[in-house]
């Protein structure tokens, strides 16, 4: 039997589990590193993905709780949209990775892992990222530290999210 080795995961086992709405505490510690956060501005906040799909996965997600975009004023939504492209830039450049998808899961059915308030994906992506282990052994297969990939992003964070 061969083992994956993905120590990034233990965390979610051990760590402590965090009451309420997990996006609203790590607006309030944005400043705490073990959060991973990558920037944060009166409106929303950058941060690493804890449990990502692929390496330098990233959220962009508004200080407002809610699970309605409809419900996010003029001002957060247009602040997230810039923040996504920012993050956008971020990967292409210091990943660098070939293409990236942007997205909402908007509920639970349309497979937001947190349903109740909502935030944008960023996705980097590589030719070949994808193998048989994510279907056969509904398995990912995660080939960088995750830690690494935070402290690169961060120390050049300035540079895109102005």
């Amino acid at each position: 039997m061969e083992h994956l080795y993905a120590p990034w995961r233990y965390s979610y086992v051990t760590d402590e589990k965090i009451e309420g709405c997990v996006f609203c505490h790590i607006s309030k510690h944005v400043e705490e590193e073990k959060y991973q956060v990558l920037f944060s501005d009166e409106f929303c906040y950058v941060v690493m993905n804890k449990f990502p799909y692929s390496p330098g996965h990233l959220m962009v997600i508004p200080h407002f709780h809610t699970d309605k975009i409809e419900e996010l004023e003029d001002q957060v939504w247009a602040k997230m949209s810039v923040r996504i492209r920012q993050a956008v830039k971020l990967l292409k450049e210091q990943m660098p990775c070939e293409g990236v998808n942007i997205g909402m899961n908007l509920g639970k059915v349309a497979g937001a892992g947190i349903a109740q308030h909502v935030h944008y994906h960023a996705l980097p992506r590589w030719a070949g990222d994808t193998n048989f282990i994510s279907t056969i052994g509904g398995t990912r297969v995660y080939p960088a530290d995750f830690n690494e990939i935070f402290k690169k992003l961060k120390d050049n964070s300035s540079k895109y999210f102005v």
